[in-house]
């Protein structure tokens, strides 16, 4: 495999039981279930492992009443990773089920939107709404890796591995990012939550947590232009994503592989 060509995984943690309204800004017509998971996602090759985002605690999961199955982070030695040995995990943003098992990589250097961090502790926390997403010992977390030396800051797009390219898009959060990882099936998106479910960006509706709704209906279009086609984007917490990839030998329901073809 070629040094900046990996193989993808998507590795589900947690769930929760919600319905459609709670997916659209706007609600929907149709009140019938719609369940959310959550994952962490490792892009690895010969060379290096790769973590984009990083879970939530077991604690957090009994605070905000998420079923939560296992540890994301612990979980990765069921793909061969060492958390221990991990020297890179990137934060796609800093809402509680995206950062919580930080602490859990005791070596890896942080790669976040600087916009994030200025979201996180800046004038909008004084609004509930929007900080509700975030857990506050999380973000104090991070600023303590900023003073360890162990945060890398980006304003705007960033290619920091070979094969992998960072993505500013905020909207959801002030300091969004995705990322384009190149696979042997050619570049896969790993969306996070710039679309949480296939259908948000498929029917233009966008979630019902938002920091700037103009900022996550361009961030649609972002999605498709950095994709070769829809089947490369991969939203960030749809069960569709369990059901449509590949599950890793052995680990049917828990990790699929997002460098295969979708299934038919």
């Amino acid at each position: 495999m070629p040094a900046d060509e990996y193989r993808v995984y998507a590795l589900r943690y947690a769930m929760r039981e919600a319905r459609r309204h709670e997916h659209f800004i706007g609600g929907d017509p149709h009140d019938a279930p719609m369940p959310m998971d959550y994952f962490v996602w490792a892009m690895v090759n010969e060379d290096r492992a790769i973590i984009l985002d990083t879970g939530f605690t077991e604690p957090v999961a009994r605070k905000r009443k998420r079923a939560w199955m296992r540890c994301p982070v612990d979980s990765l030695a069921l793909l061969g990773i060492d958390p221990a040995a991990v020297e890179d995990v990137v934060i796609s943003h800093l809402h509680y089920d995206h950062v919580g098992t930080f602490h859990k990589f005791p070596k890896a250097r942080f790669h976040l939107q600087e916009q994030e961090m200025h979201y996180a502790c800046g004038r909008y926390m004084r609004y509930p709404r929007l900080r509700h997403s975030f857990e506050v010992e999380d973000v104090v977390g991070i600023v303590r890796m900023a003073y360890a030396d162990r945060v890398v800051f980006y304003t705007g797009d960033a290619d920091p591995f070979p094969g992998i390219t960072l993505h500013a898009v905020g909207g959801h959060s002030m300091g969004l990012q995705c990322v384009r990882v190149n696979t042997a099936r050619g570049p896969v998106v790993l969306a996070s939550d710039v679309t949480h479910f296939y259908e948000n960006m498929d029917s233009g509706r966008p979630f019902t947590t938002a920091f700037h709704v103009g900022g996550m209906l361009e961030g649609y279009d972002r999605l498709r232009a950095l994709a070769p086609t829809s089947n490369h984007i991969v939203p960030g917490h749809d069960p569709e994503v369990m059901r449509r990839y590949p599950a890793v030998p052995g680990l049917e329901g828990i990790a699929v592989e997002l460098h295969r073809d979708p299934i038919a």
